[in-house]
């Protein structure tokens, strides 16, 4: 039986194995699935499988099993490959089948040639992703994902494949790979920019300086590679990702777990030159362009392939949690976490009253924010989003700040974006297609779903937006009422539907819509803000931090229903209260109450409405609306 080194380090030897003993039978294919499915449900075996977001790629071993968490960016067209093909020796006329699944290149031996009229060939087709880390992605996320994962997937994991220079990080690496005369002062007399590879460096050397080097150090190179990250100052790899099966059922924006082989050959960099450089000279031969050669076969040391033995789509990224909900062994966690669910929800209530200066209403309602999800569509209309408006913030960066701050570490993935003039007049917030390329620009407003959106409106000062500011805003407000993003194509727009918590931080009212309007009333003003929001992280233990966590995450997860008593009892009282105060009780307030009442009940563990959760869900809003009346007769105009 085959060790785990084997399946591991050497997944092509598991794979060889199981071709030769079933061709001709297509079988070999779905039992190599099989094989590697099983092997990763023994005895923890993931947390062995050496991940992508955490080890840099120069530390992992070529054509060994690798794992990415990643979200789709882009879909390039589907590729044709040779799944199975025969080559001959010419001296012997001995033939062997090998199989081209999982590969970049062909493998050939030295006395060997690919007889392309053989009648054993088999053409098949992959499908490539251009995938990048999840945007937004917290830092605890990173951490504890990795935590428990054995030393070994953080070294190279063969001991006969040892890197060429000393650890760096992926800012490093990035760093190297766009600014090509940081690199060229440390290659300095190894080779020339035009110089062949293979004569400057050792074969199958670290694939970083093979290829990167190569490529970027060339007086002719093209400018540096965009990696096409969502949210400005990203880090980690993007990686092409070749599926096999089921493309059908992923899309663009999904969070993907991949587990497949890592490619990072240096010689899909030189062939990828020369075919630039032969389609410079002779441009009939390819319908390409050099632009679009260039982003869909970047060099592999900064954009490496993985080929997808196994992938799944993640309801959520939180680490503390079970991947998926509905096995027996995540049913018992679930309920052992909800029968203490009481304890964790005051303390979390607790927490954000004094983070937000000892509001206990505006801590409520985040909460309430924190737990919505779109859960359904009907028609065009998102039911479940909860987007709250905080107004009455102190026009302070360091409040707005701070609180981003606890959000992001109470959350698997966010982002805040600061409305300032300049911001919204040259962020590049829609993704657009760009035909030269025949790529998707990725842009803001492409997040994965249920990242939480932090919208600072008390950083927008008197200007003028232009053109480009008008449709960002425009773009911010479509993403809030109607959760999608239209992406343009240029001769037509492409609507994408989001799930995405917003949560807008203004002094008045936003000019954003929202759903809710929250008016932040201070019990205290600290002496010291920087201080006082600083300290109330330090002072939450670990274990409890991680509860908060496991809570907000898992009640977004969970079922929720109305009986038909109940309902008949919402509506009687909608009646009641519509003939009381005709003029300022709308649909507009059921429908709100509702939702308040949905994330209230979920938020002490009920998935069902209870006649004590509307009411007090009535009360709240009622709180909220006396609120905003006070300040407004404050004020006396609307906030």
């Amino acid at each position: 039986m085959p060790c785990v080194a084997d399946w591991l380090n050497n997944p092509f030897s598991i794979v060889q194995g199981i071709f030769a003993q079933n061709v001709p039978n297509s079988d070999w294919e779905k039992k190599v699935t099989e094989y590697f499915k099983e092997k990763l449900k023994e005895n923890n075996a993931t947390n062995w499988v050496p991940s992508l977001n955490d080890v840099p790629v120069h530390y992992l071993k070529p054509n060994s099993l690798v794992k990415f968490r990643c979200m789709v960016q882009d879909m390039f067209d589907p590729e044709f490959y040779m799944g199975v093909y025969e080559t001959v020796d010419p001296n012997t006329n001995a033939r062997v089948l090998h199989f081209g699944k999982y590969r970049d290149v062909a493998e050939c031996g030295p006395q060997q040639e690919i007889d392309l009229n053989s009648s054993q060939t088999v053409t098949s087709e992959r499908q490539t992703f251009y995938c990048v880390p999840v945007p937004g992605e917290s830092a605890w996320v990173k951490e504890i994902s990795f935590l428990t994962e054995p030393v070994l997937s953080r070294v190279s994991p063969s001991t006969s494949y040892t890197p060429s220079r000393h650890k760096r990080s992926y800012e490093e690496d990035e760093d190297m790979d766009l600014h090509p005369s940081k690199q060229k002062e440390q290659h300095t007399g190894n080779c020339s920019s035009g110089g062949d590879i293979h004569g400057c460096v050792e074969p199958k050397r670290l694939e970083t300086e093979a290829s990167a080097g190569h490529h970027l150090i060339s007086p002719n190179c093209s400018p540096p590679l965009d990696l096409n990250f969502p949210l400005p100052g990203e880090k980690g790899p993007a990686c092409l990702v070749k599926v096999y099966e089921s493309w059908d059922s992923f899309k663009v924006n999904d969070v993907l777990e991949v587990y497949g082989i890592l490619s990072v050959d240096p010689v899909l960099s030189i062939v990828n030159s020369e075919e630039r450089d032969s389609s410079t000279l002779n441009p009939v031969e390819s319908m390409d362009t050099a632009e679009e050669q260039r982003v869909h076969s970047p060099p592999a040391s900064l954009v490496p392939r993985i080929h997808v033995i196994l992938a799944q789509k993640l309801q959520h990224i939180n680490p503390l949690l079970p991947a998926c909900l509905n096995e027996e062994e995540s049913k018992t966690f679930v309920s052992n976490f909800m029968s203490e669910l009481s304890p964790v929800r005051a303390e979390l209530l607790g927490f954000l009253t004094h983070a937000l200066l000892g509001d206990s209403l505006a801590a409520e309602y985040l909460i309430l924010h924190l737990i919505s999800t779109v859960y359904a569509r009907r028609d065009v209309l998102p039911l479940g989003k909860f987007t709250v408006n905080l107004s009455g913030c102190p026009r302070n960066n360091i409040f707005t700040e701070h609180i981003y701050r606890i959000i992001q570490q109470l959350v698997p993935a966010s982002y805040r974006l600061q409305m300032t003039i300049e911001n919204m007049n040259h962020s590049r917030f829609i993704p657009h297609k760009d035909y030269t390329a025949n790529r998707l620009v990725s842009g803001v407003l492409q997040l994965a779903s249920n990242t939480s959106l932090v919208v600072d409106e008390t950083q927008l000062e008197q200007g003028q937006l232009d053109t480009k500011g008008v449709h960002n805003v425009t773009a911010l407000g479509n993403l809030i009422t109607w959760q999608k993003v239209d992406y343009d194509f240029s001769y037509h727009q492409m609507e994408f539907p989001c799930n995405i918590n917003v949560l807008i931080t203004s002094e008045g009212r936003s000019l954003l819509p929202s759903d809710c309007q929250v008016h932040l009333q201070p019990q205290l003003i600290p002496p010291n803000m920087e201080e006082y929001m600083s300290s109330l992280l330090t002072a939450v233990l670990p274990s409890v931090l991680n509860k908060f966590r496991i809570y907000l995450s898992l009640l977004r997860l969970l079922d929720y229903s109305i009986s038909e008593e109940v309902t008949k009892a919402v509506e009687e009282d909608f009646v009641e209260m519509r003939k009381n105060d005709p003029e300022s009780v709308t649909a507009d307030d059921l429908h709100r109450t509702l939702l308040v009442a949905r994330f209230l009940s979920l938020s002490v563990g009920q998935t069902t409405l209870s006649r004590e959760r509307w009411l007090r869900a009535r009360q709240l809003e009622a709180l909220r609306k006396a609120r905003l009346q006070q300040q407004k007769c404050v004020n006396g105009n609307e906030l």
